[in-house]
């Protein structure tokens, strides 16, 4: 466990009846994906978009059959290697995400959709998000560290070992409303040099709590094979975490959270649909305890984002034409789902909202 330290800035069981992928609002730049009739979709052209998006899928007759209206769904930006992290800052209006094999975070500016790197470098980051401060904590592969940028520009380096030995390379986190910072440390940033810097892993994979003004650090279990995204429920009384160390198709897990410590570890779902198996990697929850999913490694009709009922029944699936990494929800509402995705930025509003600030 490490004492913080500063170091110079280099630069229940139901689901909601309302139809919370039932869209409103008026799409942007319609910017591949399999689009309605089976027919291609050019994100790279101003191609129009029949209403409902044929991509965005309801599942589940209790939304009556989610009419969607008139939103669908956008690409914002491409031309990254492998984009993670998206967070999104309420006071600045804007998204920050990571192109981690690029050793920058990019920036994407509410008000006039204007992209341009944020940091250069930026450790490798992965995750992103933001504490009840305003401030934003990220997950460095390259320094092996959970960092916290300041008011000033310095960053403070919240976290970088365990018990007298680096970490492996922290991935994602999110912030609990008691200040504690919970992550998880799959090491993949030390499993080349693509992503980080190739190094032994000198740590059992695990999910650490971090208590940022104390330094006190502890796991909250290592019984996952490669533990990756991560989200509390609406009510903070339960964690879901990915496993992105298994033979497809690969579960999300759920906890019971009792005060610093998990009980109870369920299989909460498995990442398979309509005959294909994939994994999840980021998670979120909305205000009405549905947890939704990056997914991919499945290929086309599988890649995108998955939505689950608090009972773990799948309810919508949003395709992309790209592998989903990460998502988050942003925007004055918490209503626009942002999606990170190989190499690009994805977004579409949705009827619901996110359960967190970030």
């Amino acid at each position: 466990m490490s004492a913080t330290k500063q170091r110079p800035n280099p630069t229940a069981s139901g689901i909601s009846r309302r139809s919370f992928l039932q869209l409103s609002g008026l799409a942007g730049s319609l910017l591949l994906s399999r689009g309605s009739a089976g027919t291609a979709r050019d994100f790279s052209s101003r191609t129009p978009v029949r209403y409902p998006d044929a991509d965005i899928i309801p599942l589940d007759p209790r939304f009556g059959g989610l009419r969607l209206g008139n939103a669908a769904i956008e690409r914002l930006h491409t031309g990254s290697r492998w984009v993670e992290g998206p967070a999104w800052n309420g006071v600045g209006r804007y998204l920050v995400w990571s192109d981690i094999p690029a050793d920058v975070q990019l920036r994407w500016l509410e008000d006039d959709s204007r992209v341009s790197v944020f940091r250069n470098p930026a450790g490798n980051s992965n995750g992103n998000t933001f504490d009840y401060h305003g401030r934003q904590i990220s997950f460095e592969h390259g320094s092996r560290s959970v960092v916290r940028y300041e008011y000033d520009g310095s960053i403070t380096t919240l976290a970088g070992d365990w018990q007298g030995k680096p970490l492996n390379a922290p991935n994602d986190g999110v912030v609990h409303p008691d200040g504690s910072i919970w992550f998880t440390d799959p090491g993949y940033g030390s499993m080349s040099d693509y992503e980080g810097t190739r190094r032994p892993l000198e740590q059992k994979e695990a999910v650490y709590r971090l208590d940022p003004e104390s330094g006190d650090m502890s796991v909250v279990t290592d019984e996952v094979s490669k533990p990756n995204g991560l989200c509390f429920s609406p009510d903070y009384k339960t964690l879901y975490v990915t496993d992105t160390g298994v033979e497809a198709p690969a579960p999300i897990y759920r906890w019971e959270i009792s005060g610093r410590e998990l009980r109870s570890r369920r299989t909460f779902c498995e990442m398979a649909y309509d005959g294909k198996s994939g994994v999840a990697d980021g998670i979120r929850a909305d205000t009405d305890g549905n947890i939704w999913a990056s997914a991919g490694w499945a290929g086309e009709g599988f890649d995108g984002v998955h939505v689950f009922a608090p009972d773990g029944n799948r309810v919508g699936v949003i395709l992309l034409p790209e592998i989903c990494s990460n998502l988050c929800f942003g925007g004055a509402k918490r209503n626009r789902l942002f999606m990170t995705a190989s190499q690009s930025l994805y977004s579409v509003y949705v009827n619901t909202r996110g359960a967190h600030i970030c």
